[in-house]
């Protein structure tokens, strides 16, 4: 980092650690333990819409890496924000192995040329009592943070919290709060 950088205030971006993911069933488990929270067997990669046919091409590319298996689904959507999203659904919960396909995912979007696209994966969870968490890791930060929506306004902070707090060093957790954005329209938390 160059002197004028530091001065400034700006920042190299963190190279996102696509394997750190891996550590996700490990930490699952602790949830589970701790608060009750399982697995959905749900996760998806967010993504900037790439246009035209290259676009077109890693889409594509991203669906047939994630069917390899035949106890997952895989459909790919848009928000309202003109993101895209690859939604995989393993119906046998098999979080380990929806972690792999989620990288897979990851690894032909990047060298398709969208590394850059990346948003963020989410992971979808639920509480005991059957209410929706999501275990979100942004790529740019190299970071996880909880999301726990109650309504479309609202999210339980105490739950997040103790999610965090239950992670531990398991997972490298986002420790800037104001970065726990919410993704209210997540595919793996409906």
């Amino acid at each position: 980092m160059k002197f004028l950088d530091v001065l400034l205030g700006r920042t190299k971006p963190v190279r996102p650690d696509l394997d750190a993911l891996f550590a996700v069933p490990a930490a699952a488990t602790g949830l589970e333990a701790a608060l009750g929270m399982r697995p959905t067997g749900a996760g998806a990669v967010c993504f900037r819409t790439a246009e035209g046919e290259p676009g077109a091409r890693a889409e594509k590319d991203a669906l047939e890496l994630a069917t390899m298996d035949a106890t997952s689904t895989v459909e790919v959507s848009r928000d309202e924000y003109a993101y895209s999203w690859v939604t995989i659904r393993r119906a046998d919960r098999d979080l380990a192995a929806l972690v792999t396909d989620l990288h897979a995912v990851n690894t032909a979007l990047g060298d398709a040329g969208f590394g850059s696209g990346l948003l963020c994966i989410v992971l979808g969870f639920t509480t005991a009592d059957g209410r929706p968490v999501g275990l979100v890791y942004v790529f740019k930060r190299g970071t996880f943070y909880p999301f726990a929506p109650v309504e479309h306004d609202r999210r339980d902070n105490e739950l997040e919290l103790a999610i965090r707090a239950h992670l531990g060093t398991d997972l490298p957790v986002e420790p800037d709060l104001a970065r726990w954005f919410p993704l209210w329209s997540a595919p793996p938390l409906r």
